[in-house]
């Protein structure tokens, strides 16, 4: 597959991916929320930065012949289909442009190679992992270079005197956690897509997971950076020791930032013993709200678990008719807890006892606590399962399902759960909740008929509703999943003036051309 002197023939967008545009426009069908009130607003030129205005036109020829040749031999691709079937997350409803060709960088020369060629042409680069994304950021936009670190996917070392590990951002979760078991050392986060997600794309949306209520998320594991600028420029940023002062702490900077700021080829993670085996427990309930007050209740007598999930009835039936995971039929919601008392199976029988009689006080039909580990396992396996076995019911609804990503204080929990029915009733839809209920991050879904017009409102409408009650209930619009450009309107609802004009300003002094990620996660920012 070689390049092209012009530009490559484009490739339709993938069929229900919504209108291709560039820069990316919101999500169709959702409400447009009004932008924050109060002055100190963002400049016309930083607005035009983020949102990309002023790049080379997406029908503009543009030969790719100089870039090829300063890449490594075939790190260049135009073939259409293959650029299609790089195209997009696994987001839906989020808009897919139409890009002129595909980078699979395999070393930090390639990366820098693209950003100067697309500094010096004015071209859009989205960067890319694995693309499990579930916000479009990683979707293309026209007339971009897609930039994909899924080749660079080596654990370069893992230091046990530092307890650090340096990887390349490709490197998969699971693959890092697997290198680290001999060792007898651990990297903690551990998003649902563990198995799938690229540490950098984890890095891109500062992930979290099962584990992060009692060990934290990506952001509290990142040493140092090595980053290349829209310019090309490498830089490293963060510590090489376990404690450093010295300047901003830039590296955080880019945790979170969705490639829209620099494209990070390399990570030192800071690492921490192996994790303790827990004991599991498992309580039922007839009433949602009872479960949220119990998680409530709780986490509010000190109990530090190393896991505390929530499934509602509706993701329970999900479950039950994808595979044989052993949950019980008709209960309105499951908490699931682990605690490893730190290594002491004294100390987590206690914490598990006390979660026992907080649930019974709530109003638990049912609490068990079991020390087998296969018990364990299957009820883990069964709470990532949430995902695929979603999909497989919302293809017998019409195929749609929006997936939210919300976060709350955890003492808003019952309200939201109320608010949650309220709103299914409202809109007629079909909704479910499953989360961290730990740390106040759910994942509420809306499913319909993606090919019924008035049932795509109506979902449009709720997903719309269930963000609403996530900030007025004083929480955020994404706990991990990343604004992309799902959630972008949204960003500029979160987000008071002040804070986007530092947003856009940020990205003006790293990013003046505004040639990364254009148009997605700060394109709404500034009004």
């Amino acid at each position: 597959m070689t390049s092209s002197t012009e530009q490559t023939p484009v490739p339709e967008a993938p069929a229900g991916a919504g209108q291709a545009t560039s820069p990316a426009q919101p999500l169709a069908g959702h409400a447009q929320p009004a932008p924050a009130s109060g002055g100190a607003s963002a400049s016309a030129s930083d607005r035009a930065v983020a949102r990309g205005e002023g790049l080379l036109p997406p029908e503009a020829t543009l030969d790719l012949t100089p870039l090829e040749a300063v890449l490594s031999a075939g790190a260049l691709v135009t073939d259409p289909d293959v650029v299609l079937a790089h195209s997009q997350d696994r987001a839906i409803f989020s808009p897919v442009g139409r890009a002129r060709g595909l980078v699979r960088a395999r070393s930090i020369e390639d990366v820098q190679a693209v950003m100067r060629f697309a500094s010096e042409h004015r071209v859009p680069v989205i960067p890319q992992g694995t693309r499990t994304g579930l916000a479009g950021a990683a979707n293309a936009t026209d007339g971009a270079l897609l930039l994909s670190l899924a080749a660079m996917d080596q654990v370069l070392e893992i230091d046990t005197v530092e307890q650090t590990a340096r990887v390349q951002p490709g490197v998969v979760n699971r693959q890092l956690k697997n290198a680290l078991a001999p060792h007898g050392l651990a990297y903690p986060p551990d998003p649902g897509s563990v198995d799938i997600s690229s540490l950098g794309g984890n890095v891109a949306t500062n992930a979290g997971g099962l584990c992060c209520v009692k060990y934290g998320v990506t952001k509290d594991y990142v040493r140092q950076l090595t980053v290349v600028l829209a310019d090309g420029s490498l830089t490293t940023l963060g510590r090489p020791t376990a404690k450093g002062v010295a300047g901003f702490d830039l590296a955080s900077l880019f945790v979170g930032s969705e490639g829209s700021l620099g494209v990070v080829v390399e990570i030192v993670f800071d690492l921490i013993p192996a994790i303790p085996p827990p004991l599991t427990g498992v309580a039922l309930f007839d009433d949602i709200k009872h479960a949220g007050s119990t998680i409530t209740e709780f986490m509010a007598s000190g109990a530090t678990p190393s896991l505390l999930e929530i499934i509602d009835g509706v993701t329970i039936g999900f479950l039950n008719d994808y595979g044989d995971f052993g949950l019980p039929d008709g209960a309105a919601a499951m908490i699931l807890v682990q605690s490893n008392g730190d290594g002491s199976l004294e100390a987590a029988a206690e914490e598990l006892a006390a979660f026992q009689r907080v649930a019974e006080a709530q109003g638990a039909t049912e609490v068990t606590v079991s020390d087998d580990p296969e018990d364990s396992e299957l009820f883990v396996a069964a709470r990532r399962a949430v995902a695929p076995a979603m999909e497989k019911f919302a293809a017998t609804q019409g195929g749609g399902e929006l997936i939210d990503d919300v976060c709350v204080p955890r003492k808003a929990l019952t309200e939201f759960f109320a608010r949650m029915e309220l709103i299914a009733a409202e809109h007629q839809v079909i909704t479910s909740v499953a989360g961290h209920a730990g740390d106040g991050n759910m994942h509420p879904a809306v499913v319909f008929d993606a090919r019924d017009e008035e049932s795509t409102r109506r979902a449009h409408a709720a997903f719309d509703a269930i963000m609403e009650a996530g900030l007025e209930l004083g929480g955020t619009i994404t706990g991990e999943h990343g604004v992309g450009v799902l959630k972008n309107t949204w960003l500029a609802r979160e987000l008071d003036p002040v804070s986007q004009r530092l947003h856009l300003a940020i990205k003006r002094e790293l990013d003046p051309l505004g040639i990364l990620s254009p148009g997605k996660m700060l394109g709404e920012l500034g009004g």
